[in-house]
């Protein structure tokens, strides 16, 4: 499955997921539960952009470049480690 990397603008982080060339995702909430991320304190609505690349086939769901979990271990949204 391709690898596309989607950057949020209100937040300056920027995710990789895995999709079907003809899936989209617009907003940030859909892309964190795709990458099995928190969404943190950005609202679920706020919009993403699909940067400019090549689709990969293959790689990590979360990009570890997005720098620390900005929940924090007791968020409860998904299982830390």
């Amino acid at each position: 499955m391709p690898t596309y990397e989607y950057r949020c603008e209100a937040n300056g982080r920027t995710l990789e997921v895995e999709h079907a060339m003809r899936e989209h995702v617009g907003a940030w909430g859909e892309l964190c539960e795709r990458a099995g991320v928190c969404p943190g304190a950005t609202p679920a609505d706020t919009p993403v952009e699909k940067l400019v690349s090549l689709p990969t086939i293959g790689g990590a769901k979360g990009d570890p470049r997005t720098g620390p979990d900005p929940c924090g271990p007791s968020c409860g949204c998904h299982p830390h480690g």
